[in-house]
């Protein structure tokens, strides 16, 4: 009987599934996701042009199938999902036209959904500073064998209404998956890949990246002054591969199985009870970092590869505070290889470690506390390029309760760590 099926299906003779509810039915897929709510519509092959961004509203709606949507709007989303339930979209391939792929708005926005599922979709050459994939105030949702590919662009980095900075500069940016006041996020399997915007001295000098276009009268109170004279800042990689923030709402997420290549941050975590997990990283300027108040973040078996500024970083941040503390988190059997070879080592140099345990950034930041450190491989083949293993910030802020055990560091060419690493 399924071999028959199979046949006849080859045939034409049974059509492709939902084929009773393709949008191809009606004048356009918006046209058809209206006349038919509540349903998930078939998105045959071929290329839809669209001008206005694709809307998904109520219960079990959703699009899937082969077919091709590309938004030549630069300033709409290519699909919106808000106030949904149980929506989905599967196998689809979301992009922009060629010559116009620059925007700063996203390939896929959800905002305030629940049980939502995004499985085996492709978001291509949707370069914004904004996320190629972004959730916002969503609930129980799943990300899961997605490909973002090329999500970053040239931009400035306005911190001129900051005190702690005051100036602006030109970086590039850009998140391939973002999610901000979320809970019980599943993100799994997924590639988020940059191939244009790789940090080499000829796309700095294009672009003049780092260079400060603006600055206000009074330095910011996080530089120094020769950071305020110079106009300059290193830091001219903006973005992740993939962001998890809103430190104190954001809660119980799952990172793993994900291959992120190229991204300026890996991984970057500002939210509770996070599992990290599996994941490959390589070629990020910082592999990952949890901080903001991050507690709770099990971080194992990931692999952190050719990473320049550091593999993996904990620390206080500006939305730390006495309610919304870092620690209590578990770094266990991950493997840091080859790190100083990624292709932005030329910027940060050998002063760099693959672990790093810091202090705040303000003065009210509660001090990180309790981090065990257990079975992690630094390996280095040659000559590391790195001075110390591992930085432990000192002084009275500086981390408290932390633990390492079974660990094979190899040493930088200062040694292990700035200090003795407690059992």
């Amino acid at each position: 009987m399924a071999r028959l099926l199979l046949f006849l299906f080859v045939l034409g003779t049974l059509s492709a599934p939902s084929a009773d509810l393709a949008v191809t039915d009606h004048d356009s897929i918006q046209a058809a996701l209206d006349a038919h709510p509540n349903h998930m519509l078939y998105v045959p092959a071929g290329d839809y042009l669209i001008q206005e961004k694709i809307r998904i509203r109520g219960e079990r709606s959703g699009l899937f199938g082969p077919g091709r949507i590309i938004q030549q709007k630069a300033d709409q989303p290519i699909i919106e999902i808000e106030n949904a339930i149980a929506a989905e979209l599967r196998d689809l391939t979301l992009t922009r036209p060629e010559g116009h792929y620059e925007t700063n708005n996203e390939g896929i926005l959800a905002i305030q959904c629940r049980d939502l599922v995004i499985d085996n979709v492709r978001v291509i050459d949707n370069h914004t500073r904004s996320g190629a994939i972004t959730l916002r105030e969503c609930q129980n949702s799943r990300i899961s064998r997605c490909l973002v590919r090329n999500y970053m662009r040239v931009t400035i980095d306005d911190r001129t209404k900051s005190l702690e900075w005051g100036y602006a500069f030109n970086c590039t940016d850009g998140t391939g998956i973002n999610i901000s006041y979320s809970t019980g996020t599943l993100i799994e399997g997924n590639r988020i890949i940059e191939e244009r915007l790789i940090p080499t001295p000829e796309i700095k000098a294009q672009h003049k990246l780092g260079d400060w276009v603006k600055k206000n009268p009074v330095k910011g109170t996080f530089l120094n002054q020769q950071t305020w004279d110079a106009g300059y800042t290193d830091n001219w990689q903006q973005g992740s591969g993939l962001i998890v923030t809103a430190p104190a709402v954001s809660n119980l997420t799952r990172i793993l199985g994900n291959h992120i290549e190229n991204a300026a941050q890996g991984i970057d975590i500002h939210c509770d009870h996070v599992i990290v997990s599996n994941n490959l990283i390589t070629n990020a300027f910082m592999g990952m970092k949890a901080m903001h108040g991050s507690r709770n973040v099990l971080i194992t078996g990931n692999q952190f590869h050719r990473n320049s500024l550091w593999a993996i970083g904990l620390m206080p941040g500006a939305g730390a505070n006495a309610d919304n503390a870092d620690g209590g988190s578990i770094i266990a059997n991950n493997i840091i290889s080859d790190f100083g070879h990624g292709d932005a080592h030329w910027i940060w140099g050998t002063e760099r470690s693959p672990f790093k345990f810091d202090n705040g950034q303000q003065d009210d930041d509660p001090p990180l506390t309790d981090v065990i450190v257990t079975g992690n491989l630094l390996q280095s083949i040659g000559q590391p390029r790195y001075k110390l293993a591992v930085i432990i910030a000192g002084g009275p802020k500086g981390p408290q309760g932390m633990h390492f055990s079974n660990n094979l560091l190899h040493p930088g060419t200062a040694g292990i760590s700035n200090t003795p690493l407690p059992p």
